[in-house]
């Protein structure tokens, strides 16, 4: 299962049956749960965990110390979480004590090649980065996320469960969930209706989330007046609530 020219640190503890390609370098303090699968000139460094059945494909670069010229060598981590799939020439750093010392990926993700993911990010769970998409230092990308390709995500932006950005987006605002956003900088154009559909949303919810939809972006409201006339509609709506309280949280003003 590991391959003869892999280089395995002797303070890396791997599962039985976790495969090692070729020529890959695993360092100390990197633990790899069962079922993953490390391909051919795979680089990872510790502290990193990684969870259940992962796949990382040849000359990704995982827990690497961060791109920021204020790290000074601290003991930050990385944590991936189960049945990840990570292609080639990703690059994911861990965090910084600036933050929360630690960069964070949920389960289930879909992590094209090329993308970046800085120090400190925090990524939920059933996301899809396509090829070349990166963030900064300090993104949250919610559950459901879907990033299309060459998007740039500034740091400490937040964007919220099933939003969707267009091909080449700019992103320096929070973005609220379930919206779709395009262009650079980035504008709101509509819900993901089709992400919606796919996960079962039912009519009556994709309803509520039009009308909320209109409210937030088409009547000519302040931000604090929309979130005021949302909250009062969220009272029975779980699907409205996550919106609400997204809004509430935000501290970057949103894509408008």
């Amino acid at each position: 299962m590991i391959h003869s020219t892999a280089v395995i640190d002797p303070g890396a503890e791997l599962a039985d049956d976790v495969s090692v390609g070729p020529y890959a370098v695993i360092g100390p303090d990197v633990v790899i749960a069962a079922g993953t699968e490390i391909g051919p000139h795979v680089v990872i460094n510790g502290p990193t965990r990684l969870g259940k059945e992962n796949r990382i494909f040849q000359f990704a670069s995982i827990g690497d110390a961060p791109q920021d010229k204020k790290y000074a060598g601290e003991p930050t981590r990385l944590e991936i979480g189960d049945r990840n799939t990570i292609r080639e020439f990703v690059t994911i750093n861990r965090g910084t004590v600036q933050d929360r010392g630690v960069t964070s990926i949920g389960d289930d993700n879909w992590i094209m090649a090329y993308v970046h993911i800085a120090h400190d990010c925090r990524i939920g769970n059933h996301t899809i980065f396509a090829n070349n998409a990166s963030l900064a230092g300090h993104v949250t990308i919610h559950d459901y996320v879907i990033l299309g390709g060459f998007t740039l995500v500034h740091q400490f932006c937040s964007l919220g469960a099933h939003s969707l950005t267009a091909f080449g987006s700019g992103i320096s605002l929070d973005v609220p969930p379930y919206v779709t956003v395009g262009g650079s900088p980035a504008r709101a154009h509509g819900l993901n209706m089709e992400g919606l559909r796919r996960r079962g949303f039912s009519d009556e919810a994709r309803k509520l989330l039009k009308q909320a939809y209109k409210t937030l972006y088409r009547e000519n409201h302040s931000l604090q007046e929309a979130i005021t006339l949302l909250r009062e509609r969220a009272k029975d709506s779980a699907e409205l609530q996550l919106l609400v309280t997204f809004l509430e949280q935000q501290t970057r003003g949103i894509v408008r």
